[in-house]
């Protein structure tokens, strides 16, 4: 992990200590802080803050979508007890619209930058709890997104994003999604240092896809009860996805079983899976109790991309692997420069990674 990493690691640590235990009501009415009530819009209030202010919503159910295109903005719940779900009524802005609950959205040259978003819940919606595009040092912390049709938390063409102490769970398709861009091919972004730590994944197709992407850290997330727990995925376009940390995650009984798309077979019983990757460290994880089918089934697994692009000189080093079926450890291509080393595990394919 570099020291880039960790400094957005504390960084973020320090946002989550503050503020923990206050109410709507106990919350002093300083300049700069816009307090929204059920019944309220919260999207009258987003549109009228200026960067730097906080918009504080207090506990209850909010039915509507949320555009947010202001840089330096705070918009923060109670926690679990602030929901906020699909209107009742027609989509009202582009974000309900694409099926969106919150949508944190720059634009090519002009991101949105320093925004945080915090201490709710998103659920129900036809495609994403949470999108985000063109951002830079978007924070999305202590965030609940389940239910949603197809991801949980996502983002697309962003640098130094912090997801951290987030819940995502029962999303159809991955809990944590960032990508270089979900509409068209290209080479992978450089993240700039993104993180996504100690979040919890549960009951998603997937529970982390990081797609085309470079530099970020997957660390000490909490990953179970997924078809599979961690996605790197790349192909053959260049640069190539990789050059990131994926350590310290506990991956346990990832068995689902889910159906086959037009991008991956159908899953069940994986725990890493790294398609067409390079440089990639895997490193002091507990992979355990995977058991499936699937080509991708296993507790570490390196496999040909979609296209047939091979992973090439990844690490795979000082794992705890154990009880995954067919392998703790599998190999399963002819990629250049791939190494397994330290691991503790039973079992491997082809014999004699472990």
């Amino acid at each position: 992990m570099t020291k880039r990493h960790l400094a957005y690691l504390a960084c973020a640590a320090a946002l989550v200590a503050s503020g923990c235990g206050a109410t709507a009501d106990s919350l002093p009415a300083t300049p700069g802080t816009r307090t929204v009530r059920p019944g309220d819009s919260i999207q009258k209030a987003v549109d009228a803050a200026k960067p730097g202010d906080t918009i504080l919503l207090a506990a209850g159910t909010y039915r509507e979508s949320v555009r947010v295109t202001t840089s330096g903005l705070t918009l923060r719940g109670m926690g679990r007890s602030t929901v906020i779900a699909p209107a009742d009524k027609a989509a009202a802005n582009a974000c309900a619209k694409a099926g969106n609950g919150i949508c944190v959205e720059g634009t090519q040259g002009h991101p949105v930058t320093d925004t945080t978003i915090a201490s709710l819940a998103l659920t129900g919606f036809s495609k994403s709890g949470l999108w985000s595009t063109w951002t830079d040092r978007l924070t999305v912390r202590h965030v609940t997104a389940e239910k949603n049709k197809v991801w949980g938390i996502a983002q697309e063409r962003s640098t130094r994003g912090v997801f951290l102490d987030n819940t995502a769970r029962d999303n159809g398709d991955a809990g944590l999604f960032l990508a270089n861009t979900v509409a068209s091919e290209g080479g992978a972004t450089d993240t700039k240092g993104a993180v996504i730590a100690h979040n919890r994944l549960q009951g998603n197709r997937i529970g982390v896809t990081v797609r085309r992407l470079r530099d970020l850290t997957v660390m000490s997330n909490d990953v179970s009860a997924n078809c599979a727990g961690v996605f790197v995925v790349g192909d053959e376009n260049r640069p190539r996805a990789g050059a990131l940390t994926v350590s310290d995650n506990a991956i346990r009984q990832n068995n689902k079983s889910c159906p086959k798309t037009t991008r991956l077979p159908a899953l069940q019983g994986s725990g890493i899976v790294l398609t067409g990757a390079e440089n990639t460290l895997v490193t002091r994880n507990t992979i355990t109790d995977h058991m499936g089918k699937s080509p991708l089934s296993g507790g570490i697994v390196l496999f040909r991309s979609m296209v047939g692009a091979s992973n090439e000189r990844n690490q795979i080093t000082g794992n705890t692997v154990r009880r995954n079926a067919p392998a703790d450890l599998v190999n399963g291509e002819a990629g250049k420069g791939n190494t397994f080393q330290g691991n503790t595990c039973g079992a491997s394919k082809p014999a004699g990674l472990c």
